[in-house]
């Protein structure tokens, strides 16, 4: 998922800026301008931009590296993450933390989201906060590549480096929580946005009563919602709202048009979710939602069954299934077999 090789070219071969890079020491953040330089591309000024030389001075002094938001630059735990987002139904983050061996970057602290920490290489001791008053008490774990480790929302920890450089992944899962799911339901019952009547700061009685009214409403309307509308509304929300999946779509324009033979794979971490409504279908594919004919529906539930196809698999003409896998290659949902 990620190596030390991985770490040493994110860091000193690509023009990776802040916010993705951050360095930490003994608990304490580094400024920015400590480890990043400014330069200049087509004329147009870049800043944050991380100057290696500077970072390796700093990772040599006991600084940790944090990658932040691997999921959006480095291929291998950005389809993780993607394959884990559909299996959870929650948005999920990947950070990364490069230690120097004997080193600690981070005090105790608490995240505000469930973790999933993976060692990739080296040893991290961590010491895990665990139980409430007079139960409460200290494990230290030692983590090693091959070994996971989860932690639930709001458990304190700090690792520190072993004999040799640390490195690990955080996997962070952004719970949905049924409080957003009640609140974006009632956020589509509330009346329209009218403003207050003027003269309610002399009398709060208007206000009083205006707000009865609304509240009665509310209640009515609240009684009378459909949950399975809104459930069905939530799925959408989350299938249409992903990280595009178009990893190699270049590759597949290059590879020429698809033809009755040729072979296709379901991109990893792509979704494929089908709302039947009679005549028509929605597919929902993550960041985007298809409209297609209701004819479609069994080719669908074939491309759905299978890892891999090829366009003649697929129940349906010649010409119809060929355009159908073409135009899937293009939402990304299917790729050209390499």
């Amino acid at each position: 998922m990620l190596s030390l090789e991985d770490a040493d070219r994110l860091l000193t071969e690509t023009a990776i800026r802040t916010p993705s890079i951050r360095l930490a020491r003994d608990g304490s953040v580094l400024p920015e301008s400590s480890y990043t330089r400014h330069a200049t591309l087509a004329g147009k000024a870049l800043s944050g931009l991380v100057d290696g030389r500077k970072a390796l001075d700093a990772f040599r002094d006991g600084a940790t590296v944090v990658f932040q938001g691997l999921h959006r630059y480095h291929p291998p735990l950005t389809r993780l993450v993607a394959e884990l987002e559909l299996e959870l139904g929650h948005p999920c983050q990947a950070n990364a933390y490069l230690t120097p061996a004997g080193s600690q970057g981070f005090a105790v602290h608490s995240d505000t989201h469930d973790v999933f920490v993976f060692q990739t290489a080296g040893a991290k001791q961590w010491e895990v906060h665990t139980g409430d008053g007079p139960d409460r008490h200290v494990d230290d774990i030692t983590m090693e590549p091959g070994l996971s480790l989860y932690l639930p929302t709001g458990t304190p920890h700090a690792a520190r480096a072993q004999e040799t450089v640390s490195l690990h992944v955080t996997i962070g899962i952004n719970q949905l929580t049924w409080r957003g799911l009640v609140r974006r339901t009632l956020e589509r019952l509330l009346p329209a946005g009218d403003h207050l009547p003027a003269g309610y700061l002399d009398d709060p009685s208007v206000l009083s009563r205006g707000l009865a009214a609304r509240l009665r409403e509310l209640a009515d309307a609240l009684v009378a919602t459909d949950t399975d509308a809104a459930a069905e509304a939530e799925v959408r929300r989350f299938l249409t709202s992903r990280q595009p999946r178009l990893a190699g779509g270049l590759l597949d324009q290059l590879a020429g048009p698809v033809e009755d033979d040729t072979l296709l794979c379901r991109r990893p971490g792509s979704a494929c979710v089908v709302r039947d409504h009679g005549d028509r279908l929605e597919v929902l594919l993550g960041d985007r939602a298809m409209d297609v004919p209701g004819r479609l529906r069994d080719a669908f539930a074939e491309i759905r069954s299978r890892d891999s196809l090829r366009p003649a698999d697929l129940p349906l003409d010649p010409q119809s299934r060929v355009v159908l896998c073409r135009r899937l290659v293009r939402e990304g949902l299917l790729e050209v077999a390499r």
